[in-house]
């Protein structure tokens, strides 16, 4: 019996073909593609701003099992530009399902790819470093292949390019909902004590609600804010998001901003993008990775404690810690390479780390980060 005929093409700039069943929105994207291991969350990942420019490749096979819901969303929509997975979605099997994952990426525009040698795609990453691509669903099975793999091979990448403008928020507003708890759901923080402006520069709403969940009365600001802006809501301290894209083009103009708070004397607190931007500030410098770290099975070290934890990750550069100044301390590592996942100044309450605490998807080990960033807030509190 006759293969059904293929409804979805991944191109590589290289060449490479791979055909598959495509879902989803129907046309064409083309990004760079990465992979990532985590084996639940994937609703988490594609809405996930720091994702935006690229196509993620899903190692764990159960994709779609259980559905969607609006709960789960880490942004308004998916920003990650489409998904390449092993096995069709399936009909969702979970309580909290609202909706097929096929018909939520469909109503979003986002293209899956279905029935692909996942492993195999893997391996070129890893060996290769992370490929420019062409996605492109089409039902009636037409491709233009020589136009796909010119328009991955036109596809500028990553480097140089500030995504940050592109996903943050267009103004100013208020958050105060805490992290998911049973049975109650969300709920709000109506105690805060710490006032904090949160620079979003891709933010995931559960950064967010951890913030709000350790007492802080959260202030989020778009990427472009000005450290007068920043320093005229009176904050205890101020928080520095993730986000996509290269971080010296964001640098351009977020490191002034940067400096001006630190010279305030704030408590800073940075995640992902967010650490690699404090990081410049600094006067360190960044550099692209292979293929990156996207996951949440990621062993990170802390140097200070001796203690391993298991953390989610997403990011395509890292710090370079050769180029760290003196006076700022590398705090954690990546048990998987070495690369940089954390630094603190040594006479100030400022510090950041390259993976992300606050999870969803992932392990909660470093939840006490957050906690962390609260004690510097009242340390300064009590010193004023």
């Amino acid at each position: 019996m006759p293969s059904p005929k293929p409804t979805a093409c991944l191109a590589l700039a290289d060449g490479t073909l791979f055909f598959g069943r495509g879902f989803g929105a129907k046309g064409q994207t083309v990004a760079e593609l990465c992979f990532n291991t985590a084996m639940t969350g994937y609703q988490e990942i594609m809405t996930d701003p720091s994702y935006a420019g690229q196509v993620v490749t899903f190692t764990f096979p159960h994709i779609g099992n259980v559905g969607v819901n609006t709960d789960d969303d880490e942004a308004a929509d998916p920003v990650a530009a489409g998904m390449v997975v092993k096995w069709d979605p399936t009909e969702p099997s979970n309580w909290r399902a609202a909706e097929r994952l096929e018909a939520w990426l469909e109503r979003r525009g986002r293209i899956g790819i279905g029935g692909i040698d996942t492993r195999r795609l893997t391996r070129a990453i890893r060996q290769q470093g992370a490929p420019h691509v062409a996605l492109a669903h089409d039902p009636e099975g037409k491709f233009d292949i020589a136009a796909l793999v010119a328009a991955a091979r036109g596809f500028k990448g990553l480097v140089g390019l500030d995504l940050a403008r592109d996903v943050t928020c267009a103004q100013s507003y208020r958050w105060d909902e805490m992290r998911w708890a049973w049975p109650e759901g969300y709920t709000h923080q109506e105690a805060p004590k710490y006032k904090v402006v949160a620079v979003d520069y891709g933010a995931k709403r559960n950064i967010l609600r951890c913030l709000a969940s350790v007492g802080c009365d959260v202030t989020v600001l778009p990427a472009t804010a000005t450290a007068d802006e920043v320093l005229a809501h009176a904050p205890d301290g101020v928080f520095l998001s993730n986000g996509p894209g290269d971080p010296a083009a964001t640098g351009e103009y977020a490191v002034p901003m940067i400096r001006s708070v630190l010279d305030a004397g704030l408590p800073v607190f940075g995640i992902c993008l967010g650490h690699q931007m404090l990081a410049l500030a600094l006067g360190a410098k960044t550099i692209k990775m292979n293929h990156g770290h996207h996951g949440a099975n990621h062993p990170v070290k802390d140097l200070e404690t001796g203690k391993v934890e298991i953390t989610s990750m997403n990011h395509g550069f890292t710090v370079d810690a050769q180029t760290l100044p003196e006076g700022v301390r590398e705090t954690h590592v990546s048990l998987f390479d070495g690369s940089n996942c954390g630094i603190r100044l040594e006479d100030k309450p400022v510090f950041s780390v390259q993976y992300h605490p606050e999870a969803s998807p992932g392990p909660q080990d470093s939840y006490y980060l957050f906690e962390r960033f609260a004690a510097a807030m009242a340390d300064r509190s009590v010193a004023a």
